[in-house]
């Protein structure tokens, strides 16, 4: 099984993809670590149908922008679908 930290980062697996809903055109990505006890938010705007950027299965992300999870349910659910993400995907999957 592949490490979950390397000397770029701690790997964080994609969880959740949410829509802001206070902008328009504003994506939410949220890794978390296997465990679920981290996570990673990362927002991007969506400009136009050209600006293409992908997104991966998992990123690598400095610990020190690492939030914790302090919801017991939430943590369960990052958990299971980073588990899952980790078990189906390779990191740099486009999802």
């Amino acid at each position: 099984m592949p490490s979950d930290s390397d000397s770029n980062g701690v790997r964080v697996w994609l969880v959740e993809r949410t829509y802001s809903d206070d902008e328009q055109n504003l994506i939410i990505l949220t890794y978390a670590t296997p465990d679920g006890e981290r996570y990673f938010r990362k927002e991007r705007a969506l400009t136009s149908f050209t600006d293409v950027r992908d997104t991966t299965a998992a990123v690598d992300a400095d610990p020190d922008n690492l939030g914790s999870v302090n919801d017991a349910d939430l943590q369960e659910q990052y958990a299971a679908e980073a588990q899952r993400m980790r078990e189906e995907h390779d990191p740099d999957d486009v999802i």
